[in-house]
Parts: C-alpha cells; structure tokens; sequence
C-alpha cells in the first residue's frame, strides 16, 4: 500500500529528528501547569522471564532486587507531589507488574491516599490469573489488562510464554474465569508475527470472542532495529506487507457484520462497552509523568527518559532527586504532529481545542500532513469541530503508530545501551 509506505518513511525521518536523546542535567520533571490534566504512569521493570520481542526496560525478576525498587518507587512519587502534582487515574506497566503483588498493592494504596486517584488500570500476565492474586487486584485495580499476545500454542512457544504462561487452552479458561470481576478487562494480542498465518490469526478472533474480555488490543508487531535482527535469526523476518490484509481480518472479525460483538476504541482497541481501557493511556493524556527506572515521561513539549538501570535509579531516589538520563524537546511543529497522531489513533481530533492550543487550523499548522490525509481518503468527517477516521484511514493510524513506537522502542534502546556490569549481562548475557 503505497500511502502506508509514505506515512511509514516519513514517521521514519521524524522519529530521527525528535526521538533522539540527548543527555540532561535535569534532576526533576517539570512542576505541573494550572490546569492542565494528568495521569501517572508507573514502570515495574521485573519479569519471570524476558520475551525475545519486547524492548521495554526490563530484568530478570528476583525478590532482592524488585522488593527496594518498589519501596523507592513509594519514594519518587512523593517528589510528584511536591512538585504540586495531583492525579485521578494511574497505569502500571512493566515489565510485570504484578510479580511482587503485596508490593504493586502498598504502591497502589499510598497512590490513593497521595492523590485523588479514581481509576488504576495494570498490565499482568495469565499466570498471576489465580485467587492469590486476584483477591488482591479486584479491591485495587479496576482495570486489568492481560498480555495473552496469541492462542496459538506455536506462536507462544516461539515467543517463549508457552513454558511460563501455560497452553492457549488454560489461558482461555483463566480468562474467562474472571469475567465481570473488572471494570476492564483487556485482552493485548499481537499480530503480524512473522511465522502467523491467517488462518492462526482467524483463530485468534475467535478465541477472544470466546474468552468473555470486555476488551482487546491487536498491536501490530513494533520490534525496534535491535529486535528485528533477533527475530529474524530466531523465527524470521517481520512481513509488512500483508500488515493491512491481516488488520481488515481483525477489523471484519470483531467489529464488522450485523451486530458486532466489539467496536472499535481506538485504531487497534476494540471494546465491547463504553469507557473500555484503551491500553495506550496517550490517547486521553496527552501528558504524564513517569515513575520507576525505563519510565518515559512527555510534559510541556519535552520527553524525559529514566534510566534503565535499576542500581543507578535507587542511588538516585537516595539522594533526593529524579532519575532522569536523557531528554529530548518538540518543537511547535513537532507537537502538532503528535497531537495529529495521537487524536487521530483515538478516532477523533478535536479541531476547536487544537486552535485553541496551537492558534492556528490544522490545515493551517500542519497543510502536508493534513492534504496528504485528506487526499488519500483518511477522513470519514472533517468539519468545523472535528476530524474522524474512515476504515482506510484508521490503517494509515495503525502503520504510523506502528513505526512511531518503534523509534520509542529505538530511544529504549539507546537508554539499555548504557548498562554496564551485571545488569548488562543481565539484559544481553
């Protein structure tokens, strides 16, 4: 598809300019601006075991590391609230979060009594699907989202979660032996994997029909430059290419036809009731700080990357400040090509807070991006209050977002270049 190339060269070219990251001297995150909405994002960076495909900050978890790095975590969102910080919804991500579940919880309760936190959406994965966890998770999170990723039994092996997680088989039951326990409950799968057909992907549909989430995410495959290479030693090489004809089946499976069980949430969230998850917390604050080592965090025009060591985080929070390694700034420009981005992915942009943010048009502030758009057939409406996406459209979302998360995962792996000693061999052994 020839404007989906385009869209992913020019993503490309972008993402070198604005996600380089420079170092910082910078020892806190901004303070908050009046009346301005935030969420608070929390990393826990420890997993059972590290997948070949993921390029976020994790380690191999053991009790003696993950136990101080939550107690110091506890200490860093305190810095939050002497920075004037205040918060109503909070997301964990990992990482596992839940590998440390008494941890994730004392976490969760001093959150409330800090700030006024309304909701708290956390990733986990299928094998902490049991009483000793869900007893626990029910009275603290409202919104859980699971990392299934696919139920073919194949495609978990590669991916090595078959030996963690279980078969397809018992994550399916696991997973609907939860239903209703949650507000949200959100199903993350993963398409596009280079050994995935269609017709393992058909199966996949079927199986989150059946699996009674009120909530799925299908991302496409986002490996970094790092990860492809080792994808492509291990199971092959990523196919973007059939990347679209593999999204319309997600799309006519889930939420096409007469009385569709999902509708969509975002590009790639389709949710069965209203106020889903909507697992990329981007898509309803625009900005959030980021707690914990790998966080990333987006305030006032600038991203702010953690470092991704653990020791060196700790010995930071020790001595009384952030542990912020790098930073990179948007120009105006570069702001109204995320806020373009990020709108669109969520299916709408709101054309009056854009002028009343950026003072001018979109057409105005960004006249290629919005002809080309438009051109191509991306917009279903675009009036005086709003743009929507039409199905050709919501693609075009999917492949940009898919090559912008794959230069975020390229600023990770700028950041875990930086490990040395023991973690390093840790990470990359």
């Amino acid at each position: 598809m020839l404007s989906e190339r385009l869209l992913s060269s020019v993503v490309r070219i972008m993402n070198d300019r604005y996600l380089s990251l420079a170092p910082t001297s910078d020892t806190f995150l901004p303070a908050p601006k009046a009346g301005r909405s935030y969420m608070l994002y929390m990393h826990v960076p420890f997993c059972e075991r590290l997948c070949p495909y993921c390029s976020f900050n994790r380690f191999p978890f053991s009790a003696e590391r993950a136990k101080p790095y939550f107690e110091h975590m506890r200490k860093e969102m305190m810095m939050l609230k002497d920075l004037g910080y205040d918060f109503e919804s909070l997301y964990v991500g990992g990482g596992t979060p839940t590998v440390m579940i008494d941890e994730l919880c004392d976490t969760i309760a001093l959150a409330r009594e800090t700030f006024s936190i309304k909701e708290v959406s956390s990733e986990t994965n299928p094998n902490h699907l049991i009483p000793e966890y869900l007893e626990k998770l029910s009275g603290s999170v409202q919104r859980l989202s699971v990392g299934v990723q696919s139920f073919d039994d194949g495609l978990l092996k590669q991916m090595e979660r078959y030996d963690k997680y279980g078969s397809a088989k018992t994550i399916l039951e696991r997973i609907q032996s939860i239903e209703g326990m949650f507000t949200s409950l959100n199903v993350d799968m993963i398409f596009n994997f280079p050994s995935q057909t269609k017709e393992m992907l058909l199966h996949d549909i079927d199986m989150i029909k059946q699996s009674r989430a009120n909530q799925t995410t299908f991302y496409p495959l986002m490996a970094s430059p790092a990860v492809e290479r080792s994808l492509k030693k291990s199971v092959g090489m990523v196919d973007y290419s059939r990347e679209k004809d593999y999204y319309e089946l997600i799309c006519e499976g889930l939420s096409g036809g007469e009385n569709p069980p999902f509708a969509h949430g975002s590009a790639w969230t389709f949710s069965s009731t209203s106020g889903g998850m909507i697992d990329e917390y981007i898509v309803d604050y625009e900005e959030y700080p980021a707690i914990g080592s790998g966080g990333l965090s987006f305030l006032d025009g600038s991203l702010y990357v953690n470092t991704f060591s653990v020791n060196d985080y700790n010995a930071a929070i020790d001595a009384g400040h952030m542990s912020i390694m790098g930073k990179t700034m948007f120009s105006k420009t570069d702001r109204m090509r995320y806020r373009f981005m990020m709108q669109l992915f969520g299916l709408r942009l709101d054309k009056k807070q854009w002028r009343r943010d950026f003072g001018c048009s979109v057409a105005a502030g960004l006249p290629i991006e919005y002809a080309f758009m438009k051109f191509v057939g991306a917009f279903a409406n675009d009036n005086e209050d709003e743009i929507t996406l039409s199905p050709k459209g919501r693609y075009l979302l999917v492949a940009m977002m898919r090559q912008f998360f794959i230069g975020v995962n390229g600023v990770r792996d700028q950041a875990r270049a930086a490990l040395t000693g023991e973690e390093r061999e840790l990470i990359f052994g």
